[in-house]
């Protein structure tokens, strides 16, 4: 299975409206500008709850690092991915630092635009990056260098609450298919107690409902292109896993759905409002969090659903890395050292608590007794999930592509988007399943087409 060749000039093109509108709209001084102080590190990150635990802490970096001032861009993910994506590929250089995944991390760095932060990592045996768990790695790396380091890993998995469970009879296999997920769901469903039997994303975005929907896609043995890009979202296979999850959330899913994402999830399953939760094995932290969750010790944990595969999970790292044409790298990258290091997981589990910590990138952080008392029930399962999150595990047939949950190419952003856009309409019944999943693919028949005529 192979990636395509970077495509810089139509992705860039593509990219024109958001270079446009988005960039004044920064409202930074300039990466790397010089405060009433000193030197200034503008770092784009993903309002995310752990993310926003790093933001609290970083008075911490810069009493270590005087003359040195943090100003945060936060931004919800799908706004984050725009902005930094339109500054990164327009080497705009407003930021020093930027959290990007796996998806962007080995497209840019092919670009060249990224830093290579092997040559750093190696000069310093401290940061010890033998320590990422070589999944995590891997999916950061171009030709075997670094060009991100991880804050945080995940697969996905199933929280499912055990006493709902036992209540009505049930126990969770340890191996759940998705028809069993199905049946547990209907079973569950117990709306007139604000109850719902699963909940599933279904806000549009490629990171948001996509995420779990491909997920289904891989495992009931559809895939997006075949080997020679031709288009299959027609397919049988696709059909099925586009109806099942369309009627699955829809019939016994959360009440609006097609506007719920990981935080709306995550909220109604940590307010009581859920038997099941699908989604980023991050999620367990906050459902065991006193702080944030309602259901506290209630949960259990199941891999991710499988139809005909070995396993159903995704893969996928949050992870910071330095713009090619930032000019303090060397601050930055002590930022990026101490976000990413092993000292700050001990920190944020005796400042907020263990469950709060980062984890899923570090193998050290399921070695720390706290951790490992607090996590009990979940630290292992995440583990198992990130270690046979690849396509050979998780997809019946040969793609032209790379990725799991996302498809690694630069069109993804827009033809995932558009195609979120299309599952979001059918489950809010805006439109039919079939008529919105033939307009998704001719969505991607367009993109195919372009690759087929290239050559790649």
């Amino acid at each position: 299975m192979r990636r395509p060749e970077p495509r810089r000039r139509g992705f860039l093109a593509r990219l024109g409206i958001l270079l446009t509108a988005l960039l004044p709209a920064a409202g930074c001084a300039g990466a790397g500008a010089l405060g009433a102080g000193g030197e200034t590190l503008v770092i784009a990150i993903v309002s995310n709850p752990q993310m926003e635990d790093a933001v609290a802490l970083s008075h911490r970096f810069e009493a270590q690092h005087p003359g040195v001032q943090l100003k945060f861009v936060q931004l919800p993910e799908n706004q984050a991915r725009a902005k930094i994506t339109a500054s990164v590929a327009n080497e705009g250089g407003e930021f020093d630092a930027v959290m990007i995944s796996n998806y962007e991390t080995p497209q840019w760095a092919e670009n060249g635009w990224l830093e290579n932060l092997q040559p750093r990592i190696d000069a310093d045996p401290g940061y010890d990056a033998g320590d990422f768990i070589p999944s995590i790695r891997e999916a950061l790396s171009h030709q075997g260098d670094m060009y991100a380091v991880p804050f945080y890993g995940e697969s996905s998995f199933v929280a499912y609450r055990k006493d709902l469970f036992a209540k009505a009879g049930l126990a969770m296999p340890d191996n759940p298919t998705w028809e069993q997920i199905r049946g547990f769901a209907k079973r569950l469903h117990d709306p007139a107690n604000g109850i719902a039997g699963i909940c599933l994303r279904g806000k549009p975005g490629w990171g948001e409902s996509l995420a779990p929907f491909n997920t289904v896609v891989n495992t009931f043995g559809g895939r997006w292109y075949d080997e020679n890009w031709n288009a299959k979202l027609d397919s049988p296979e696709f059909r099925k896993a586009w109806n099942f999850y369309i009627d699955l959330v829809r019939n016994h899913g959360e009440v609006g759905a097609s506007s719920a994402g990981f935080q709306e999830c995550g909220n109604r399953y940590g307010r009581g409002q859920a038997a099941m939760w699908y989604d980023a094995t991050v999620m367990a932290g906050t459902n065991e969090d006193p702080k944030s969750s309602e259901v506290v010790g209630k949960s259990g944990y199941a891999p991710a659903p499988r139809q005909r595969t070995e396993a159903g999970g995704w893969l996928y790292t949050w992870s910071l890395a330095i713009p090619k044409v930032a000019e303090n790298k060397d601050t930055a990258w002590e930022f990026l050292r101490w976000m990413t290091g092993k000292e700050f997981v001990r920190t944020v589990g005796n400042e907020f608590g263990w469950n709060r910590v980062p984890t899923g990138s570090r193998n050290s952080t399921y070695d720390i007794p706290q951790y490992r008392k607090a996590a009990e029930a979940y630290a292992q399962p995440t583990l198992d999930a990130i270690s046979v999150a690849d396509q050979q595990h998780t997809m019946t047939k040969p793609v032209p592509y790379e990725g799991i949950q996302f498809l690694s190419i630069p069109e993804f952003q827009d033809l995932g988007t558009r195609v979120s856009q299309q599952l979001s309409a059918a489950i809010a019944g805006q439109k039919t399943p079939e008529e919105a999943l033939q307009q998704a693919q001719e969505y991607a028949v367009t993109v195919g087409k372009s690759y087929q005529e290239s050559g790649e």
